[in-house]
């Protein structure tokens, strides 16, 4: 039989080992989202499971809201897994129906585990019309974090600097996380264009062009309807 040391010490070993096979990234970040006021409010990764836990805002009189039962992860590579199941969020037909604007839905979204090593990927609900999308969530906690700087200083009013933040970061993630390269690139053009950096906002427009990114034609349509072509 063990001694408390050995059941201790096993139990340390164990809620290590479980430790290492969790992930958590909070609010994580990504290049394009509809509607605009859905939210990841985080991803927990633990036994087996990939866990979403999202928010949607009311915005319009008579709001509604529902799911289609065909929600995929889309790996980089084009690939696809399937939803397991849903909590929180009537699936459509049926629909949860706002009592108010502001009002806010709690849901959750639950998926097979991520692959191995998988830094970015594409969340959609296949559906008939008004489907919900998140194109290029990035998995990675500290580019999230550095992401989240740059933005605070757009926030401040500070274009200029924001511009050299989102600059460096794209510099120093260079094609290690190419899910990335949407948002990094659409932020880059915006602000050159804000800060009279046409230069700049041309040669991260071509370099959007000719990148790999998954869905870029939707990234140069946003640009494009906003007037920005180079």
């Amino acid at each position: 039989m063990k001694d408390g040391k050995d059941v201790f010490l096993t139990i340390i070993i164990l809620l290590f080992a479980a430790a290492i096979q969790a992930q958590v990234i909070e609010h994580p970040n990504c290049g394009m989202k509809s509607p605009n006021t859905l939210v990841i409010d985080r991803i927990e990764t633990a036994n087996g499971t990939s866990v979403f836990y999202c928010s949607v805002e009311n915005q319009i009189k008579d709001g509604y809201f529902c799911a289609d039962k065909n929600i995929h992860i889309i790996y980089p590579d084009g690939t696809r897994t399937l939803l397991n199941a849903s909590r929180g969020i009537p699936v459509c037909p049926d629909v949860h129906n706002f009592k108010s604007i502001g009002e806010q839905l709690d849901f959750v979204l639950t998926f097979p585990p991520l692959k191995k090593g998988t830094v970015s990927i594409d969340l959609t609900e296949d559906c008939e019309a008004n489907c919900f999308s998140f194109y290029g969530i990035i998995l990675d906690n500290e580019l999230n974090k550095k992401i989240n700087n740059a933005f605070v200083s757009a926030e401040k009013g500070e274009p200029a600097q924001s511009l050299m933040s989102f600059s460096k970061i794209a510099d120093e993630t260079g094609d290690t996380n190419p899910g990335a390269e949407g948002l990094l690139y659409l932020n880059i053009i915006k602000l050159s264009v804000t800060t009279g950096n046409k230069v700049k906002a041309a040669e991260y427009y071509r370099k959007l062009q000719s990148s790999g990114l998954p869905r870029k034609s939707l990234y140069l349509n946003h640009l494009n309807s906003q007037g920005i072509r180079y």
